[in-house]
């Protein structure tokens, strides 16, 4: 698509070597989990293959010694294996794969041997929960209605919107052969309830699971907790309130259960408390507040006295501990990097996480939850070339109303103080997203360590709305899209135009999802900008609400539907202000995303190409929301540096 070696940029804004097709070459780690004697860690790694006929990526399960002193790779094969789990004696690792065509559960001996197939439902398992004692496997999976492949042959396979997909339903299977050499499983929920996730208690006899009125996304303020008898089949709610109930977790003697729960009624800038309830019954207590109140449960302490959780602080996502009667204390808060994927093993001695920061790939790591001395296990990047990375760092400044509000700055390679350079206005997704410190020179959707290779600076701000500052400050642009936020991008490129790093007069915008509305609305508001890439896009409120898989997502933002309050969505809408756009700009949605329908992209494309405004739209067949093939990501990664290259330099 272009010679990167023949680019020329200015003094003090040189090119280094880091380019989209390297970071295809990053390997991302997750599915970290610690042993249950804490000496070993089961992780993850996951390689994109690009060969002629195939864009995927490719997930293997490795074993490291939680110590960092060795570790070697478990499973192989073409097809993908992952979430792994260790049997309570340690000698057996349990996962998940499509080796046999449905993804199943799957084990195999950690002394060798091969793997078996512990599942067998016709259209595989969500997900699956080992039993503490190791004698039964849980698992969540969606029954095939009876006749629809027959259907689909005889082209009879219309469907009811809303009848599909159905629900998972929850079940239960021994973990070994039954004497007729068979694993018959039981069914202990109904399909009244679309189970999400589960927890066992810890005599293995019942399973606390959250579950929801359906499968989609927009059925999330319905979760409610039950528990689940294993031997009588026997049901009941341990929370359902108006509330959004979710995430359980037995604390280790079973007498309680740990979960969030949402404000209520929920709303979708998300307002969580960590909530313990006693198995004897009584009232629900509430623990304190904890910083940006959007705590993620990984679960109990061995004494059953703190609950470990993640949550985002400004830039990066740390651990904390909460106490179940005191206040929430940092566990393990990295000074220059986020954690994420963490877990605790069930004798809640041992963590394991993944870590990265702007300068280091992501690497897994194993810790005693007795002292925050965290140790690498896995070197999943340490083969990547040692090219130059840039240097990022956070910067703040004050909007117009004043309001206090940071981002991550990110210069060019090589940059030398007083060179102004061209600089790209990146915006996150959400509203309630949020930059954090992590590896930018990552593959996904923003090439930012190759960027800052041919000379641009980025800014990545969190305005608000943002994920990671408090609920007040992610509640602040409610009927306001457009608003605020807007004002606090501008001031925030002003800052860094007054530093002396931006060159005014080549300033590109981007963003995806929300990210994509805000660079959408930005191109209608002012035309400082000089290049604009719109991805995934809410261009039109109206239409938006209308088709979406969230409908009720903006009703939420915007305190009322449409038709009661259309006034606001068309003050809010970019579609309102095309008429102003005169900023190029590229458009790029995936054809199968059905949280952001492909019709918004087509609505502004088709409106700037009337109106003669530079603009190409680029539709990416199969894709979702985000892209999920890896030569797909590769291209908009190279797109987004060509549609700057040619317009903002």
């Amino acid at each position: 698509m272009r010679n990167i070696l023949m680019l020329i940029v200015a003094a003090g804004c040189l090119p280094a070597q880091w380019t989209p097709e390297l970071a295809m070459q990053v390997t991302s780690v997750g599915g970290a989990a610690p042993s249950p004697d804490g000496v070993w860690v089961a992780y993850t790694q996951t390689r994109h293959v690009m060969e002629p006929e195939k864009s995927e990526s490719l997930t293997q399960i490795w074993l490291a010694r939680a110590d960092g002193s060795s570790r070697y790779q478990l499973t192989r094969g073409e097809k993908s294996s992952f979430n792994p789990a260790f049997s309570p004696d340690g000698k057996l690792l349990y996962f998940m794969s499509p080796r046999s065509g449905k993804t199943q559960v799957w084990r195999i001996p950690l002394n060798g041997g091969e793997g078996e197939q512990i599942t067998g439902l016709q259209d595989g398992i969500v997900t699956y929960a080992l039993s503490p004692d190791g004698k039964q496997v849980a698992f969540t999976a969606v029954e095939i209605p009876a006749g629809r492949e027959t259907a689909r042959k005889e082209k009879r396979d219309f469907r009811i919107v809303g009848s599909e997909p159905a629900n998972a339903l929850l079940y239960v299977a021994p973990a070994e052969l039954d004497a007729s050499g068979k694993r018959i499983h039981r069914k202990l929920s109904d399909a009244g309830r679309h189970a999400v996730s589960m927890a066992w208690s810890p005599d293995s006899r019942s399973i606390a699971f959250a579950h929801q009125l359906g499968p989609e996304t927009e059925h999330w303020p319905t979760s409610d907790i039950s528990e689940a008898e294993i031997e009588s089949g026997k049901v009941r709610y341990i929370a359902a309130t108006g509330a959004s109930e979710s995430n359980p977790s037995y604390s280790p003697d079973g007498a309680l259960i740990a979960y969030q729960r949402s404000a209520s009624p929920p709303r979708w800038a998300f307002q969580e408390r960590i909530v313990v309830q006693s198995r004897k019954g009584g009232a629900a207590r509430e623990l304190p507040a904890t910083f940006d109140e959007r705590p993620t449960i990984a679960g109990w302490d061995a004494a059953g006295r703190r609950i470990l959780f993640s949550e985002t602080r400004r830039t990066r996502v740390a651990l904390y501990w909460m106490p179940v009667d005191g206040q929430p204390v940092a566990a393990y808060a990295p000074a220059d990097s986020s954690i994420s994927a963490v877990s605790i093993n069930a004798k809640g001695s041992h963590l394991a996480f993944t870590r990265a920061g702007s300068q280091q790939p992501p690497e897994v790591f194993a810790m005693s939850a007795a002292v925050a001395s965290p140790v690498q296990v896995s070197r999943a990047n340490e083969a990547l070339p040692r090219h130059p990375l840039p240097k990022t760092e956070v910067v703040t400044w004050k909007s117009k109303d004043g309001t206090a509000v940071e981002g991550l700055l990110t210069y060019p390679v090589n940059f030398q103080k007083g060179s102004a350079c061209p600089l790209i206005l990146n915006i996150h997704g959400g509203p309630a997203g949020v930059f954090t410190e992590s590896f930018v020179g990552s593959p996904g959707i923003y090439p930012l360590a190759a960027l800052a290779a041919r000379g641009y600076a980025i800014l990545r701000p969190n305005p608000r709305g943002s994920t990671g500052y408090g609920a007040k400050f992610r509640f602040a642009n409610e009927n306001d899209w457009g608003g605020g936020d807007h004002e606090d991008l501008m001031a925030g490129v002003d800052h860094v135009v007054a530093m002396g790093v931006a060159d005014p007069n080549k300033l590109s915008v981007m963003g995806w999802s929300y990210g994509g509305f805000m660079t959408s609305w930005v191109i209608g508001h002012t035309d400082r900008f000089k290049a604009a890439v719109v991805g995934a896009a809410v261009t039109n409120l109206w239409s938006f609400t209308g088709t979406a898989d969230i409908p009720g997502f903006l009703p939420d933002y915007f305190r009322g539907e449409p038709w009661q309050v259309f006034d606001s969505y068309r003050k809010h809408s970019p579609m309102t202000y095309a008429g102003n756009v005169k900023t190029p700009a590229l458009i790029l949605h995936g054809e199968a995303d059905l949280r952001v329908p492909i019709s918004q992209g087509y609505e502004l494309h088709n409106a700037l190409k009337r109106r003669g405004v530079t603009t190409q739209m680029v539709v990416y067949p199969r894709m979702p929301h985000g892209p999920t093939e890896p030569k797909f990501m590769l291209d908009i990664m190279n797109r987004h540096i060509d549609w700057v290259d040619r317009y903002a330099r």
